[in-house]
């Protein structure tokens, strides 16, 4: 006793005192790195300046073109880079914070998608407005995105699964009305496709002068409710007890956020992921240095961090490519690229939180009859041929029943010749591929158990996206089965990487799902760096692509994709019984004698498989794997051999619908049905989100 209250003294007072030295040594660690970021990126670029000519310049003494270059060049994008990372970094912490979230950031939380869409809005419409009015927009745009995300997710408190699929599919939509405006407006829009993946290159300081008070603005806010943050997150009746008000706390973190966001998407474009991958990189010290978790020092670390993050993926930037290269590929690709894997990182290492689950009859209602199971088939399948009737007909220009017999006849014009061959095709890929992507949603929801998962969350289709873009910009003139081999390559590269990454111990729902929206991510910033590189002056013909367009299809380009709805067909088939019993747990399966693996991977491949020829013959179309499963269980309850009888019909349904108004409503001017889906299924997402938003089952 007494040898214990001698030595206890001593060791009391140097616990804060390791504390201090331990965030200082980090905090000089990583001010000594961005020092060193800074000398190499100063000594880049496309001018024959090297850092002896950047020394001299600082010491007074140089040249007048190295002078030039590094006040309107270098230094005005060393600035911006700080200057972004510092805002991004700062503005990821407090979202993770209040979303009591690691994987919460600007980006998974549709911030910068919905400031990048107000801006975007602004350019088509031709209006030039000063700085300061387009942060505002900015930060009403981001403010709308994150208000929805945290709202149908509930502040974050239903669990990581919900708030990153709210994040990721509000994103998903406001992209989708971006890309529309970049495909209508490609004048006045130009440069912002390259501009939209966030990109650090300035002319001049005059946007980073008057873009850093809102900055600063925004860090003083952050560090004046740093305490209110610590009390916090000792939970929301803790902090009350505490003499916290919450909901205003909360409120105003996420304004803040979103205030710090606004600026860096004003000064930069939406550079992603670094709001993810600084604070994780903050937090990976906590257990290493004590004290890092209290929030007057992770805000300020956490801005440290993010501008090591954006000055060092510059840096690796123009050191792979160049300075030319580090020019034309904006810094925010790589920095996506990370975040990605930090994502996956991330995600592998959550538990299962199970909030939404069930794709079977318990989660649709009782078993419908067979006889009216049949009659609604039908009714599906009549009104299928009536959309594909109406396609035929409307367009640019209006043809008659009696012209389409004529042709058929062999008696028809050469105008209606012209526009049969025409639509024909087209008419047919969207029938063909909704029928492939409702297939292939269904199979994925029932075997990952989870009524919100479809081939774009889980990454397959991004993958088929970046090999089929590939192919096409990377080999001109490529044919259709090198295209759609291409697109199967990248679909099943995708699939086998999420499913590995995800199987731990067994196939996780969440898992799954957080891993596929980081692998689609990387794979998204991936395509666009293709695009850019190898074909700077067509973004408009990827652009059409990517957002999943009809146009210019011929009947060859669309024989993959029968083969493939062919051959997949009865391969799902053969298994309906076992996705049945796969829907409900691992244990049922495995005492009824099917082999779950086996029989779970051989089912997501051909969802693979279906998903990838789809995107080779119409490009990338989102949405229609989710939407079509849910109206069939809707109409026909849970069982899978129900289901896949009306689901494929009502997927080529809405891809049929949808590629008509697309060719038919601002005729002659054309929209992708991948936009028009988008439209149409983002806002039902919303309303499964909502329904089950208190952690019901969908």
């Amino acid at each position: 006793m007494t040898a214990s209250t001698d030595t206890a003294p001593p060791t009391a007072p140097q616990a804060p005192l390791r504390r201090t030295l331990g965030i200082a040594t980090v905090a000089v660690g990583a001010c000594l790195l961005i020092v060193l970021l800074c000398a190499i990126h100063l000594a880049q670029g496309t001018a024959d300046v090297g850092a002896l000519d950047v020394l001299r310049v600082l010491l007074g003494q140089g040249d007048d073109l190295g002078g030039a270059v590094f006040s309107d060049s270098r230094m005005p994008r060393l600035l911006a880079g700080v200057l972004v990372g510092l805002a991004l970094g700062a503005a990821g912490a407090l979202l993770q914070s209040i979303a009591r979230n690691a994987l919460a950031s600007p980006d998974t939380m549709g911030v910068n998608a919905g400031a990048h869409l107000a801006l975007t809005a602004v350019a088509a419409l031709g209006v030039s407005l000063p700085l300061a009015l387009n942060g505002v927009l900015a930060f009403v745009g981001g403010i709308a995105g994150a208000a929805l995300v945290l709202v149908l997710a509930r502040g974050g408190a239903t669990g990581p699964t919900r708030l990153i699929l709210a994040g990721a599919t509000i994103s998903l939509a406001l992209q989708a009305m971006t890309m529309l405006l970049l495909v209508l407006h490609e004048e006045e829009t130009t440069g912002l496709y390259a501009w939209g993946s966030g990109s650090i290159v300035q002319s001049g300081t005059e946007t980073v002068t008057r873009v850093a008070p809102a900055v600063g603005l925004g860090l003083v806010a952050a560090l004046l409710i740093a305490h209110r943050l610590d009390l916090l997150a000792l939970g929301d009746d803790a902090a009350s007890v505490l003499g916290v008000p919450v909901l205003r706390t909360r409120v105003l973190t996420v304004l803040i956020a979103v205030f710090l966001s606004a600026a860096a998407v004003t000064a930069a474009g939406p550079v992603g992921f670094v709001g993810l991958c600084a604070p994780a990189v903050v937090r990976l010290l906590t257990p290493l240095v004590p004290g890092l978790q209290r929030h007057r020092v992770l805000i300020p670390l956490a801005g440290l961090a993010g501008v090591i993050v954006v000055l060092g993926a510059d840096v690796a930037l123009r050191a792979v490519l160049g300075g030319a290269g580090g020019v034309e590929v904006p810094t925010g690709i790589v920095t996506s690229l990370v975040g990605a894997a930090v994502l996956i990182v991330l995600a592998r290492r959550l538990r299962d939180s199970g909030p939404v689950r069930r794709t079977g009859a318990a989660a649709s209602g009782r078993p419908r009859s067979t006889r009216r199971v049949l009659a609604l088939a039908a009714v599906t399948g009549v009104l299928l041929a009536a959309a594909a009737l109406a396609g035929m007909l409307l367009g640019g220009r209006l043809m008659l029943t009696g012209d389409l017999v004529n042709y058929i006849l062999g008696d028809a014009g050469r105008v209606v010749s012209a526009s049969v061959t025409e639509r024909g095709p087209r008419v047919l890929g969207a029938v063909l591929a909704g029928a492939a992507l409702a297939l292939a949603g269904t199979v994925i929801q029932g075997v990952a158990r989870n009524p919100l998962a479809e081939p774009s969350t889980l990454g397959i289709t991004a993958g088929a996206g970046v090999g089929a873009v590939g192919m096409l910009t990377l080999v001109p003139g490529a044919g259709v089965w090198s295209v759609t081999t291409a697109g199967a390559a990248g679909a099943l590269v995708a699939f086998a990487v999420v499913y590995l990454v995800s199987y731990r111990g067994g196939l996780s729902s969440d898992r799954l799902v957080l891993v596929g929206i980081g692998f689609a991510a990387g794979a998204s910033a991936l395509t666009t760096a293709i695009v850019i590189v190898a074909d700077p002056w067509n973004v408009a013909f990827a652009l059409t692509w990517l957002s999943g367009s009809t146009y210019g299809r011929v009947l060859p380009q669309l024989v993959p994709l029968a083969v493939a709805l062919a051959v997949l067909i009865p391969v799902v088939a053969r298994h309906i019984r076992d996705l049945d019993v796969i829907s409900l747990d691992d244990d049922v399966p495995r005492v009824l004698g099917v082999r779950l693996e086996r029989t779970r991977l051989l089912l997501l491949v051909a969802a693979a498989l279906l998903t990838s020829a789809a995107v080779g013959a119409v490009g990338v179309v989102g949405f229609v794997g989710l939407v079509a499963p849910h109206a069939a269980r809707a109409l026909v309850g849970g069982r899978h051999a129900h289901v896949l009888l009306v689901a494929p019909l009502l997927g080529g349904l809405l891809v049929s619908v949808a590629d008509t108004l697309g060719r038919t409503v601002i005729s002659p001017a054309q929209i992708p049905a991948g936009i028009i889906t988008a439209v149409v299924g983002a806002p039902y997402f919303v309303y499964l989100l909502w329904r089950t938003r208190g952690g019901e089952r969908a």
